[in-house]
């Protein structure tokens, strides 16, 4: 497949690399014969395709992201790919200073600013806010018959009393706007102490804002309150943050069990790591409700 793709954005490759961290397309590092380095991007189905070519369409302008140099719809064998810029850096890293943190709260609050309007149509971009915690749960639920295989059933069946407790308390959510899905460190390119752009649209919907705090938190924000209150700061230059406390524990609990079934739906060997960092998380959560697997 990647050899037809190359051929047909007619490119003149001098080496190719897989990049690592991709867990929803197949993308690939180019060097061109002039010295050029540029992505290819093969999402695993026509779905993805659709919403990330529409996210560049949407996005292009108002946040920085990779260029869009070419597109190819796909054949039989292949649901589509992108021919993409490079975003100068590297993936963000834990060591990353106040500031980045800063423009990481910019950079989120500038893409929450964009809002379904008269002149963006979502197409291939659903807008899941009208339905918005129908739309949560139908993913948890969706999850679950794959993280019911690993869990026993005394804590599978707390975790979905936990889920429906938590949600019955959830405010009212804020939006609709464009967000992410998958707003973490892989996805996010810093250079220098400054940061490129964003990647990876293949997930994003027209939403609540809520859901798009979980994994920054997570994965870089969570032991150091100063780059949090960097990343905040930056955020609400932009538009006003939301009561993360009264949403995030909600959402890093959905995050942990939607996180194991996923590992297991992708095939639980080659995730063991990444399932039991979130059977870890789910449990500490759980704790008080159920206290032993």
């Amino acid at each position: 497949m990647l050899e037809q793709v190359l051929k047909q954005f007619r490119l003149k490759v001098v080496t190719v690399n897989e990049v690592e961290d991709s867990f929803s397309s197949m993308v690939y590092k180019c060097i061109l014969r002039n010295g050029e380095t540029v992505f290819v991007k093969i999402p695993y189905t026509r779905v993805k395709y659709e919403r990330e070519l529409a996210a560049y369409e949407i996005l292009t302008g108002h946040v920085p992201i990779p260029q869009l140099l070419d597109f190819w719809e796909g054949g039989d064998n292949c649901p589509g790919a992108f021919l993409l810029s490079e975003l100068k850096g590297h993936p963000l890293s834990e060591t990353a200073s106040p500031e980045v943190a800063y423009q990481i709260g910019a950079l989120q609050a500038s893409m929450h600013q964009i809002q379904p309007s008269n002149t963006i149509v979502p197409g291939a971009i659903q807008n899941e806010f009208p339905h918005w915690h129908e739309f949560i749960e139908k993913q948890f639920y969706s999850f679950a018959e794959h993280v019911k295989e690993l869990l026993d059933e005394d804590l599978f069946m707390a975790s979905l009393r936990k889920f429906e407790q938590m949600k019955g308390e959830l405010p009212t959510p804020d939006g609709p706007s464009f967000v992410h899905m998958d707003f973490r460190p892989a996805n996010i390119i810093v250079e220098n102490g400054q940061v490129s752009g964003m990647i990876d649209f293949e997930s994003v919907r027209f939403g609540s804002t809520e859901i798009d705090f979980t994994k920054i938190h997570r994965d870089f924000l969570k032991s150091d309150s100063a780059l949090a209150n960097s990343y905040q700061e930056g955020y609400n230059s932009i538009r006003p943050m939301i009561d993360l406390q009264a949403v995030l524990p909600f959402y890093r609990f959905v995050d942990a069990f939607n996180s194991i079934g996923w590992s297991q739906k992708r095939g639980l060997e080659k995730n063991f790591a990444f399932y039991k960092a979130n059977l870890r998380i789910l449990k500490e959560m759980l704790q008080g409700t159920r206290l032993e697997n």
